[in-house]
């Protein structure tokens, strides 16, 4: 049963509520992924603004009051029109999906906003991966620069940004190692991308997403935090996100680190990708139609 669902029975029936309403909601969010002190927050806050509504207004208020968590973390201002070459760095573990999220942005932005995008594999750690962006370029009919593995991420990027800049493309789309770092070899490779693409192009706009697998809940929430502390993030993209995802993490990430999630994934096609909706996603998880 999908968690909406399960929400959404926990509120239909209710005639009455009392105490023991919100402590058995808190603890249903809890096991949505919530962090725990968050969901100590919000329902005690719903209790409050609760206090002379019906149970039927249950779920419409608590919908307004999860909206105002994510409405904490505010994208950086990102047109998908804007004429300036913007770079984005693909970061995340292992597993959580950036080789395919790198094409699927490259397809987004093609297929939808009519932009020129070039792929950098600066995953030089593995050879499949350098492989697979290529078999993705291959399909999206989508340049890609790559060198050998084992080589230095930040010349790759260094040659897809001076492509970039002497073809006329608009996106720079860096997929990066997996690897877990040390805080202090990621704080450094990361460093010397910054420079690259600060020296290269002075003018690019230059985004730093972090990847997460929607499935592993407090986990992503985790290396949220790892990456965050180590770099400032600008926004997550969420992958996996099916029937299995909970979905709270969403609002932890917002609450606590001022962390927009930008993009949802659904599936493995090049198409299941969107811009993230905060409305729509907290009417979702809150089961309401």
């Amino acid at each position: 049963m999908k968690f909406s669902e399960r929400i959404k029975n926990f509120f239909s029936g209710k005639s009455a509520v009392n105490q023991e309403t919100f402590d058995d909601l808190c603890d249903l969010l809890i096991e949505g992924d919530f962090g725990a002190a968050q969901a100590v927050k919000i329902t005690s806050l719903l209790k409050e603004r609760c206090k002379k509504n019906s149970a039927e207004e249950l779920p419409s208020q608590l919908a307004k009051l999860l909206l105002d968590e994510l409405e904490k973390a505010k994208h950086a201002d990102f047109s998908h029109s804007a004429e300036k070459l913007t770079a984005i760095l693909l970061l995340g573990v292992n597993g959580v999906g950036k080789t395919t999220t790198a094409a699927k942005l490259s397809h987004m932005y093609a297929s939808q906003y009519n932009k020129k995008t070039i792929l950098a594999a600066a995953d030089t750690f593995r050879a499949a991966a350098i492989d697979q962006l290529k078999i993705h370029g291959q399909n999206l009919d989508t340049r890609v620069v790559a060198h050998k593995q084992g080589g230095d991420p930040a010349a790759v990027v260094y040659d897809a940004l001076e492509a970039a800049l002497s073809g006329g493309a608009d996106f720079v789309i860096a997929d990066t190692a997996g690897r877990m770092h040390t805080k202090s070899a990621l704080v450094e490779e990361l460093r010397k991308i910054d420079r690259v693409v600060e020296s290269k192009a002075v003018s690019a706009r230059y985004l730093k997403y972090l990847v997460l697998d929607a499935t592993t809940g407090r986990n992503a929430f985790a290396q949220a935090e790892i990456f965050h502390s180590a770099v400032t993030l600008d926004g997550v993209i969420l992958t996996k996100y099916d029937s299995t995802a909970k979905g709270g993490v969403v609002f932890s990430l917002a609450s606590e680190l001022r962390l927009p999630v930008v993009y949802i994934c659904t599936g493995e096609k090049y198409t299941d990708i969107d811009i993230f909706n905060p409305e729509k996603f907290t009417k979702e998880f809150v089961g309401i139609e």
